[in-house]
Order: C-alpha cells, then structure tokens, then sequence
C-alpha cells in the first residue's frame, strides 16, 4: 500500500513539474506582466518543492527536513495571494508596498526545521481563509460560470486538506506526509489544467465579476463607442473572427486596450462574454455561406469561419441557431423562391 501510495506521488510529481511550464506559457500569454512574473514565482517555487519531494521519496535525500525547503513553503501562500487577490478583489496592487508578505519567509531561517514546516501552514491557512472570503463574495456571479466555480471550490477543498495535512505532519510518517503532499500538489496541478482546458478565459471573467461586484471599471478613459466601432470594423470587414487562434489577448492587442478592458466593454456593452461574442460572430458569417453556397461543405464552412473543429461548430450553431447547420441550409433552401 505504501508502495502504490508512494508511487501515485511520484508520478503526480513529474506531472506537475513538467506542466508547470505549460502553465508559465499560457500566463505569458494570457496576462499582466506582473501577473505572468508572479506566475513564473509561483509555478518554480511549487516545481523545486515537487523536485525536493521527488528527491526524498525516490532516492532518500534529506532536503526536505533543510531550510531551504521549509523557505520555499513560506513563500507558496504570500505568492499565492498576491497573485490571486487582484483578481478576486478588482484592485491593481503595487508589489512594493506588499513586500511584508514575505516577512514570515524569515522564521523558517531562524526556527528549527521540526518547527517551521507546520507552521508556513498554519500561515498559508490564514491565507486560504482570505481567499475564501473574497470567492464567497462572488457568489451573486456563480451564475456566469457555474462549472468553473466547482472546480475552483474543489481546488480550495484540496487546499484545506493540505493544510490540515502540513499542520499534523509530526503525527504521520514521513514517508506518508511527503508522498501525500506531493500527490497534493500534482493534483492541485491536475485541476488547475483541468480548469483551465474547459474555461481558457476564467481569470478574465472571474475579474469581470469581481469589478461588477465591487463596482470597479476599467473603462473610464476609453471612448466606449469610438472601440465599439473599432471593433465592429475587425469582424466585418478584416474578418478576424477567421482566425482559429483568435483569443482576448490579440484581440485586445488589434484594438489597443488591455484584454480586462476589452472583456469589460463587451461584457457591459454587449451583454455576453467575449466567447460567446465570437461564437456569434462565426455563426452569422456561417449562416450567410450556408445559404450563398449551396455546393459547400458544412465542414468547410465550419472551417472557413474560424471553428476549430465539426463538433465545436456544430454545438456553437445549435446553440446559437436552435438547429444544426444541415437543418438550417435545408429551411432556407426550401424558403427561397424558384
């Protein structure tokens, strides 16, 4: 059983320290620079920790009883929640007044090692307790994203229990203590990629929700309309919405605002997310070429449009339409005089 325990661990291990770097890209991608430089923190802290765990649980090392290691778990939770908190509290915080986060980071030199582990726990519990007050603020918009909240409550029950684990680990063995928090964190790993797959946009829309919540606009010094316009011009006639690879960021980019900017001009503008703006979009475009081109493929139009693949197309048309693109090109066909 120890063995299989042990095992599970490292292969969530080397699971999550490879896909930390998958995560780095998509937050450079995806974000802020300070938000993709406190990413970058947070993935290397998490993958030395994991790297340390692996080293005990493979081969016997004894980093993880070291300073070193225990400096690494008081920095997980401040980072954390500076990473978070922006978020989740629609303010832009200046890292420089927020340096006495990692105050803490300084017991695990001074404490015996024995004595630091449990306590970066106790510590991060009091950060986890912050976070949940700020989602629990959010609940008037669980309606908007009803799945991805579940996974990030799921995410928030796996962190209690690694708190709880990290607060009685004098109780268990080592080898059980280490193997469990490493399996943790893999899956912690395994969520998040899991989140973020299903819901790409979900740390743009959990902003979103947190300004409306909080009441906080990022658009006071944007000419509404003057964008709106701008960004009728990229659909229709530079067609964009072509693009496979179109998301927030390049649009925003086009546009020139940031991606939360333009996220909340079509949100409160337009009343909809910006995937379902752009699934909008290469409906209409699809349903015009259904009709003017009789002899294409429904596929290929699908294509042509910018969905990725048949079935992306097809549940974006039903869902849209209320039909599939073949039963849309049949009513019409039959609707147009002979």
């Amino acid at each position: 059983m120890m063995s299989l325990l042990t095992g599970f661990a490292v292969l969530l291990t080397g699971f999550s320290i490879i896909n930390a770097g998958l995560l780095a890209l998509y937050a450079v991608r995806q974000s802020s620079q300070m938000v993709a430089y406190l990413s970058g923190v947070l993935l290397a802290i998490l993958s030395a920790i994991q790297l340390l765990n692996f080293g005990y649980l493979e081969f016997g090392t004894e980093w993880v009883h070291s300073r070193i290691y225990n400096v690494l778990l008081f920095m997980v939770a401040p980072t954390f929640y500076l990473l978070s908190a922006p978020l989740l509290e629609a303010q832009t915080y200046s890292f420089a007044k927020r340096w006495w986060h990692f105050l803490p980071v300084f017991l695990a030199l001074i404490l015996p090692p024995a004595w630091a582990l449990p306590l970066a726990f106790v510590v991060g519990s009091g950060y986890l307790i912050r976070l949940g007050l700020n989602i629990y603020a959010l609940r008037a918009q669980r309606s908007r994203f009803r799945l991805e909240l579940f996974g990030l409550v799921l995410m928030f029950i796996l962190a209690i229990l690694v708190i709880l684990l990290g607060v009685s680990n004098s109780l268990v063995p080592d080898q059980v203590f280490f193997s469990l928090y490493a399996a943790a964190i893999g899956g912690g790993f395994v969520l998040v990629s899991a989140v973020l797959s299903f819901a790409p946009q979900l740390p743009t829309e959990v902003a979103e929700a947190a300004r409306e919540t909080y009441a906080v606009s990022t658009l006071g010094k944007v000419d509404c309309e003057l964008a709106l316009q701008a960004l009728q011009q990229l659909m229709q006639k530079q067609q964009m919405y072509q693009d496979t690879e179109l998301d927030l960021p390049s649009l925003s980019e086009a546009l020139g605002l940031s991606h939360y900017q333009v996220s909340e001009l079509i949100n409160t503008r337009l009343g909809k997310s910006f995937s379902r703006y752009l699934r909008e979009q290469r409906v209409e475009a699809a349903k015009a070429q259904l009709i003017d081109q009789p002899k294409a493929t429904v596929l290929g139009i699908g294509l042509a449009v910018g969905f990725s693949s048949q079935s992306n197309f097809y549940e974006a048309f039903r869902e849209i339409v209320g039909m599939t693109p073949g039963q849309f090109r049949k009513l019409n066909q039959k609707s147009i005089p002979k």
